[in-house]
């Protein structure tokens, strides 16, 4: 009777692994951006932006949830230059580079997020 329940959690276990290997803080590849992923809350939340301060808590990932493959995650992306939330995959493509894919028509864009165990202090004066 042991044999089929731990065979249960073997299966049901793993599911919930990815999820929280995306939760934490997140660099933008190329711009001074740093975000939190949360994944119990389904966001990814703007916890720094040395560019544009007033984005600070401004929710850029919504609707955030798994999907049958490894590591893969589906969600509302906000397009800046858009300025609209796009259908996006977010793939964490290592322990430390995940990916952000948003298909605008013929036009895909992938954005890269270095993970970081904590964002910078912002210097006094700035």
């Amino acid at each position: 009777m042991k044999n089929p329940l731990l065979l249960a959690l073997i299966f049901v276990a793993p599911v919930a692994w990815p999820e929280a290997d995306l939760a934490g803080f997140w660099q933008h590849e190329k711009e001074p951006v740093w975000i939190e992923m949360r994944p119990d809350s389904a966001v990814g939340v703007v916890v720094r932006n040395d560019n544009r301060r007033d984005r600070v808590e401004f929710q850029v990932v919504t609707d955030l949830t798994a999907t049958d493959k490894h590591n893969v995650w589906a969600a509302q992306v906000y397009a800046a230059q858009l300025q609209e939330y796009r259908n996006a995959r977010i793939t964490l493509e290592s322990e430390d580079l995940m990916s952000f894919t948003v298909k605008v028509g013929f036009i895909t864009r992938t954005v890269e997020w270095q993970r970081v165990s904590e964002v910078p202090n912002v210097v006094k004066g700035e």
